[in-house]
């Protein structure tokens, strides 16, 4: 599948402003876009920040791995890593807003798990403003299961997008790894 429109649209978003890049922790690793991360070192999911979100605002994260199985031969991609719905701002020392959720997920977290000898495979973050309607347990799988690797491949986000209602993410960032 090739890469969706949203995903280029985020890569150009953040390439020609850099105050939409969101705030992305993996590990002890603050990302700058395109950074190197251990596979090792990105198993948890990511902790999220971004300073231009309204503090009574509520948001959602998407993560996909966009070179799936390979950065050449991308036929399985992308892959969906995480879907986090009812992201909540709470003010950080720096200013900035850490979002933080106790909400169930409608995509477990995974972490990076290129194949061996690929090169390093992008993974790449959405921040969108979450729709007034929108119920995340209508698309979570029953009682908190994980979803299955089925599910996640060939994933088409503009179809997300426009099944649930959402407009352009108002942030995004990537890191390699592999």
């Amino acid at each position: 599948m090739p890469v969706n429109q949203s995903v280029k649209n985020a890569l150009t978003l953040i390439k020609n402003d850099p105050s939409k890049v969101l705030g992305l922790k993996v590990g002890t690793h603050e990302i700058n876009p395109g950074q190197y991360v251990p596979k090792a070192d990105a198993q948890s999911a990511p902790e999220l920040s971004f300073p231009a979100v309204s503090p009574n605002g509520i948001y959602m994260v998407v993560g996909l791995d966009i070179d799936a199985p390979f950065p050449s031969f991308d036929v399985l991609g992308p892959i969906l890593h995480w879907i986090q719905p009812d992201l909540r701002p709470t003010r950080s020392q720096n200013g900035t807003f850490a979002l933080k959720t106790t909400a169930p997920f409608v995509a477990n977290y995974i972490g990076p798990a290129p194949p061996p000898p690929s090169s390093p495979h992008r993974y790449i973050f959405f921040l969108y403003e979450q729709p007034a309607n929108f119920e995340g347990k209508k698309y979570a799988p029953p009682n908190g299961q994980n979803l299955s690797n089925w599910n996640r491949m060939r994933y088409d986000l503009d179809a997300w997008e426009k099944k649930i209602g959402l407009r352009a993410p108002i942030a995004a960032n990537y890191f390699e790894s592999n």
